[in-house]
């Protein structure tokens, strides 16, 4: 009497389930977007430059949510300590902090650029870009000065600051709020739960707003292959590149 043993169903699993746990993984369909992105603008160079609202769109997305992650984080972190003089030590480090490394990445920024030059190669006429998007910062420069840096942490008005997005502005705001929170004692912990579950909400949003990540990949992706060309993605290669090396030394 021969046995027929049949092979169970967990052995006939198809293949393409695990190619669905694979997709599953954001970073697979960012680089998946990536590349479909770099195709479509290639070969649909008109199109792909209408794809720009697409990553515009994401960007925004994602600096909408700066300031309020910042306050909100900050304002947890400091209100929840015990002693005011511990809450001016951490406030006065965090500023210096800020400015400090700021500073020092601008530098280490400016090396890496001139050093590795990652732009070479993009071949862009200068005729053709928007330059009322630095007028702001070179304005900004020529004033720049201890006394307009200090007086420039004050924003005009609180709501003032996340409105333009200024996060030394925000950060200021954050510990002067989170001082005046801790003064209010027991009375503050509602508000301070409050701020910790609008926290929560935040990173909640963060995750939301990370599922169209891909559709931000690929409009950014196609807008930039169907202006440039495919020649650029070796100069935005070494972008990356620059960009990681200054930050593995500005963090060791």
């Amino acid at each position: 009497m021969t046995t027929t043993i049949t092979p169970s169903i967990a052995e006939k699993k198809p293949s393409h389930s695990r190619l669905r746990r694979v997709f599953r993984h954001l970073y697979v369909q960012v680089l998946l977007a990536i590349v479909l992105g770099i195709i479509f603008g290639h070969f649909y160079p008109s199109l792909g430059e209408e794809m720009k609202p697409l990553g515009d769109t994401f960007i925004k997305l994602i600096k909408m949510l700066i300031a309020p992650i910042i306050f909100c984080t900050v304002v947890s972190g400091i209100a929840s300590m015990q002693s005011l003089k511990r809450i001016g030590r951490v406030g006065l480090k965090s500023l210096l902090y800020f400015e400090v490394l700021t500073t020092l990445a601008l530098v280490i920024g400016l090396i890496g650029v001139n050093l590795m030059q990652p732009g070479t190669g993009m071949h862009i006429n200068p005729a053709t870009l928007d330059g009322h998007a630095i007028d702001s910062y070179s304005k900004l420069a020529h004033e720049q000065s201890v006394v307009g840096f200090l007086t420039h942490i004050v924003p005009s008005t609180v709501f003032g600051a996340f409105a333009e997005g200024d996060i030394l502005q925000v950060l200021f705001i954050s510990i002067l709020f989170a001082f005046a929170l801790q003064m209010l004692g027991a009375a503050g912990k509602p508000l301070l739960n409050l701020i910790d579950l609008v926290a929560q909400a935040f990173f909640r949003m963060v995750k939301i707003v990370m599922y169209v990540s891909p559709l931000g990949a690929f409009g950014g992706m196609a807008f930039t292959i169907g202006k440039y060309g495919v020649g650029s993605l070796g100069a935005y290669g070494n972008l990356l590149i620059c960009y990681y090396v200054t930050a593995l030394f500005l963090c060791s």
